[in-house]
């Protein structure tokens, strides 16, 4: 096996592995997300301006953690 092969095999892998981690991380912030939102359902909130402000605090949950990653990335 040449060093030429042996580099596509190692790139081969490393994209595996990292694919399979962005996967599992995704799984796990869609998994947080849904929990978030199916609580609302559970909530049963009494009138349209509770159930808004349950969602508020969802979204502005979301924006924080969306401004969280920008500042990482």
């Amino acid at each position: 096996m040449g060093h030429a092969e042996r580099d596509v095999i190692l790139a081969r892998e490393f994209q595996q592995r990292l694919e399979k981690k962005m996967r599992e991380e995704e799984l796990s912030h869609l998994e947080y997300w849904k929990t978030q939102i199916d609580s609302l359902l559970v909530a049963r909130p009494e009138g349209v301006a509770a159930l808004q402000s349950q969602i508020r605090k969802v979204a502005d949950k979301m924006a924080n953690r969306i401004q969280m990653l920008k500042k990482g990335a």
